[in-house]
């Protein structure tokens, strides 16, 4: 067995692309229009589907806003240097809901950030090469998330 892919339901399918894909680098790998369901499904990723796992973006013709909940938790990224890539997110006008440090009760850096609709994406630093100095003067922040 493998993970294929997540789906997010979404109000917006336009600007999830855009988030998706122009904010975090995504590619738009297939969509398809299903007019007797009154659904649109958009597979966007970092490597083809036959390789690596992808997000299903599921937008319902008609839905604008879903309701979260609470069962949900958020989709981690690992990134080569974080305080970089949420920079760039906020240049793209990506919203950062926490900014880059080490997790509550640990050592790793992590950041969130949140899409259109609501849902997190955890960014996880994955190596030191032009963070180190930023990683030992990061000041420890209270997870958002657990």
């Amino acid at each position: 067995m493998r993970l294929l892919h997540t789906m997010l339901r979404v109000g917006n399918l336009e600007k999830s692309l855009d988030f998706y894909c122009n904010v975090l680098g995504m590619k738009l790998l297939r969509q398809k229009d299903y007019p007797g369901g009154k659904f649109t499904l958009a597979f966007v990723g970092y490597g083809d589907e036959s390789d690596t796992a992808v997000l299903e973006l599921t937008h319902n013709w008609g839905v604008e806003q879903y309701n979260l909940g609470d069962a949900y938790g958020h989709i981690a990224l690992g990134v080569d240097d974080i305080y970089a890539t949420c920079e760039q997110i906020k240049a793209g006008g990506g919203k950062v809901t926490r900014e880059p440090g080490p997790m509550k009760h640990g050592s790793t850096v992590i950041a969130f950030i949140e899409d259109p609709d609501g849902y997190k994406v955890e960014l996880i630093q994955l190596s030191s090469h032009s963070s180190a100095g930023k990683q030992e003067e990061a000041t420890p922040q209270p997870a958002s998330l657990g």
